[in-house]
């Protein structure tokens, strides 16, 4: 998946520092596409610039990262403009993972300008990742979205649907957590709205950080409870169907959670066990 790049580690914890030329700077334009470089597969980002107008983002191992916030006034032979989407449609390796991680980021700096209860400008905090507001002293932090991924099995078949709108290849029931629920009440709810059925023995799988949207994806397997009758959401999904293990066609690459989901359900009879 997108966060495994062991032996690299990430270190997110916050640092009020500024960039040097060993570091790397990365500017999304108002669009949130990053400027990059994309070579065999792997992205390159824009070199650290001493004094430039910037907020440290994290580390990875020994190399400093950092949200540039103005444009460079030369852009460097082979850099241009992409999209979260096509760069995780085109490239693979720990430099996605930090794309993705930064654009998080980057949408939630951009996202929150002005305070919210008093409309005064906010600026970065200088003890920890917060944006305070100096007229009336709130602070906001980085907004993480929880939503599941759902896996339902029905004997040696799995729930496989297409979403109506967005990404077009094959998926498993996904939806936002609302106000009050646990993850698993969502994991019920969102496979009863998309596809009319009713799920037992939920069990968690593993979760993945998920920045193209600011989410934190926690993906879980289950059982239909009944005859697994598919009444579909036809707003929401353009495909619904129970496909046998060895019928199921994975997605393109293997960033997401949904994809490793159904790659263990498709090669390993023993995931779940009903």
């Amino acid at each position: 998946m997108i966060q495994d790049i062991y032996p690299s580690r990430l270190d997110n914890s916050f640092t009020d520092c500024t960039p040097d030329k060993r570091d790397s700077l990365l500017y999304f334009d108002e669009n949130g596409r990053l400027l990059s470089k994309t070579e065999n597969g792997i992205l390159s980002f824009t070199p650290g610039t001493e004094g430039a107008k910037a907020v440290y983002l994290f580390s990875v191992d020994d190399k400093r990262y950092f949200l540039s916030f103005e444009k460079p006034d030369d852009i460097p032979d082979g850099f241009g403009f992409r999209t979260i989407r096509e760069l995780r449609d085109s490239c693979t390796g720990k430099e996605l993972f930090i794309a993705f991680t930064a654009f998080h980021l980057w949408k939630w700096y951009d996202d929150n300008r002005y305070c919210g209860k008093c409309g005064g400008r906010l600026s970065c905090d200088s003890t920890e990742r917060a944006l305070v507001c100096r007229s009336c002293g709130g602070k906001i932090y980085p907004r993480i979205n929880p939503a599941v991924i759902v896996g339902v099995v029905k004997r040696d078949c799995l729930l496989i649907t297409r979403y109506r709108q967005g990404y077009a290849h094959n998926a498993l029931v996904a939806g936002f957590t609302e106000i009050g629920e646990t993850l698993e009440q969502t994991a019920e709810r969102e496979v009863m709205e998309e596809t009319g059925i009713k799920v037992k023995n939920i069990r968690y799988y593993k979760s993945q950080p998920w920045g193209m949207a600011q989410d934190i994806l926690v993906g879980f397997f289950c059982e239909a409870d009944g005859d697994g009758e598919i009444h579909m959401d036809e707003s929401e999904l353009k495909y619904a169907e129970w496909v046998k293990r060895e019928d199921i066609v994975l997605q393109p690459n293997s960033t997401s959670l949904t994809n490793e989901m159904m790659r263990v359900f498709k090669d390993n009879s023993n995931i779940y066990e009903p």
